[in-house]
């Protein structure tokens, strides 16, 4: 079985997933309220949302966004800086000591490019981050993507294929690919 996902809108599993997205939603607001040193309200939240608590040395600041909560899985040391989202349906793996700048997006779900198909199907597909990346302020990670071990994303990067180990990738220019 592959990765990717395909999920018809208007079924069973969507609505479940709906339904979850509003119930972590009502949970991120009130995580973004909370005053900073109120570590124990943070991490009853973070365990609510998560559906488990935070690993061992693992850093959020808030403001923190996440449509599923779920499927987010955080290693040791994990730092997540301000302002950082996570449509985690698909499933989103963060590994040891791996660092995240500030409104940087993890991205796994989306639609097919089809008109027809776009308003009927959710697709999607997990992303892994291997040990002791960092990525930049503002980078958006794609479905599907592997990031290798001690590589960087630079800030505002778009990474739409895989990263190999310890490298440095960078650019965010869109670029016309094909015209319907």
């Amino acid at each position: 079985m592959s990765d990717d996902r395909l999920i018809r809108i208007h079924s069973a599993e969507f609505q479940a997933m709906a339904d979850r997205v509003l119930r972590v939603t009502e949970l991120t607001s009130r995580l973004n309220v909370l005053p900073f040193e109120d570590g124990s309200g943070r991490a009853e939240l973070f365990e609510r949302i998560l559906g488990k608590p935070l690993p061992a040395g693992v850093t959020i600041y808030p403001p923190f966004y996440t449509d599923h909560g779920l499927r987010l899985d955080l290693a040791e040391r994990v730092f997540i800086n301000q302002n950082c989202t996570f449509l985690d349906y698909a499933g989103i793996r963060l590994g040891d000591r791996v660092m995240v700048g500030p409104k940087a997006a993890f991205i796994t779900v989306g639609h097919p490019v089809d008109p027809e198909e776009r308003r009927e199907w959710l697709s999607g597909a997990p992303i892994d981050v291997a040990e002791n990346v960092w990525i930049g302020a503002g980078a958006t990670i794609l479905p599907g993507v592997s990031i290798g071990r001690d590589a960087v994303v630079a800030a505002g990067a778009v990474v739409a294929d895989d990263v190999p180990p310890a490298s440095l990738v960078t650019g965010g220019k869109a670029t016309v690919r094909r015209r319907w």
